[in-house]
């Protein structure tokens, strides 16, 4: 008996880890928890905060380039688009991304990793979408103001800012091994030498441990073995992000909407961009007028 009573105790006693994300909506809302004391956007590193997290452009010397809505709200971007790590499969040739996140475990583990997943304003959200992370080798491309950040839509290509260029090789390799996902070797070689020159600073390597919690591991690119951190505790001021009530499992249009904040949603947290026809961040104008 007293055997018994000693085995429960130690079985109390041992951390639980949550459990990783089963979706790309469930990510998401993790994600919100892990940032809950790093309110900094990933290409810009705009604050923001409030119950709605509204970013604030002025502490990153943000100017829009053309959408002024979407660039005044967060969206959580993956650095690995998943136009990269759903490509290969079968699912996504036959359907796309729905089809992948309907059919496909392996792709839906991949969207979901929130190793892959950051904050940023809407319109570098939007401005990236798949475009290859690289150098701008010319002299036609948009720079958000201060934010040092850059888009060449006639390279097709996304400079990211120096602070975050180090992040970005770790967290490619990191998709790559885990996922089998390949990368040219002339972007391996740009991503050796910002490993190299932008080396893991002290935010990455707690978020990654943070992961670790949550996930079962981190990535090693960022700390092998990364011991789990606990989440902050929110303040009280933190807003508290619960389920919506949404699902991104079907993919729905304009006409099956039942209000504008599922609307909201589907573009938003699902990725279903078909809803916005004229690219101004705003969905289903019939209804969010």
């Amino acid at each position: 008996m007293y055997r018994l009573v000693l085995f429960l105790l130690l079985i109390i006693a041992l951390p639980v880890l949550a459990e990783p994300p089963s979706s790309f909506s469930a990510a998401k809302r993790v994600a919100w928890e892990i940032h809950a004391n790093h309110k900094n956007t990933f290409y810009c590193g705009c604050s923001y905060s409030g119950p709605d997290n509204t970013p604030d452009l002025s502490s990153c010397g943000y100017q829009v380039r053309k959408q002024e809505a979407r660039a005044n709200r967060i969206e959580w971007e993956h650095i690995m688009p998943a136009y990269d790590f759903g490509r290969a499969l079968q699912c996504w040739q036959e359907g796309g991304r729905s089809n992948c996140r309907a059919s496909d475990a392996t792709f839906r583990r991949a969207e979901a990793d929130l190793v892959n997943l950051v904050p940023s304003l809407g319109e570098t959200n939007g401005d990236r979408s798949n475009m290859r992370l690289g150098m701008i080798a010319g002299n036609d491309y948009y720079q958000y103001g201060q934010c040092e950040s850059r888009v060449s839509f006639a390279e097709r290509t996304f400079q990211p800012r120096p602070e975050v260029r180090g992040w970005v090789a770790r967290t490619y390799w990191y998709m790559r091994d885990t996922y089998g996902i390949s990368i040219s070797s002339q972007q391996n070689q740009l991503f050796t030498a910002w490993d190299k020159q932008y080396p893991v600073t002290d935010w990455e390597r707690l978020r990654n441990r943070r992961i670790a919690a949550i996930q079962g591991q981190g990535n090693p690119y960022v700390e092998k073995d990364a011991p789990p951190a606990a989440l902050p505790t929110p303040a009280a001021n933190d807003p508290v992000f619960d389920d919506s009530g949404f699902s991104c499992e079907t993919r729905k249009t304009c006409s099956m909407m039942r209000s504008c904040d599922e609307a909201m949603y589907h573009l938003q947290q699902c990725g279903n961009t078909r809803l916005d026809g004229n690219k101004n961040g705003v969905p289903c104008q019939s209804i969010c007028r």
